[in-house]
């Protein structure tokens, strides 16, 4: 099943820098190797927003809640997801 996902991040300002920073690179490790398995085909940056748009190709529902939920920024996200199906005029 694909949903597109847009991911806002708003990391408060009373994090520690050191706390932001070891987040964010287990983040970057997390979504690195959901990419090389093919869960996360695409990742798009928001211009001018710490923002993104996402494709998730996971097999349910609950498969893709677990992935974000596993996200080391989650607590700091808003997530929106839609759904996806075949358009049928697609080629």
């Amino acid at each position: 099943m694909l949903y597109l996902v847009h991911m806002i991040v708003d990391i408060p300002a009373s994090l520690p820098a050191e706390e932001a920073a070891r987040i964010k690179a287990e983040e970057k490790a997390y979504s690195q190797d959901l990419q090389r398995s093919g869960k996360w085909p695409h990742l798009w940056r928001v211009v001018g927003e710490y923002a993104n748009y996402s494709v998730f190709d996971v097999e349910s529902n609950e498969e893709l809640h677990n992935v974000l939920s596993a996200l080391p920024l989650f607590p700091y996200m808003q997530i929106t997801v839609t759904p996806l199906a075949t358009h049928p005029s697609a080629i």
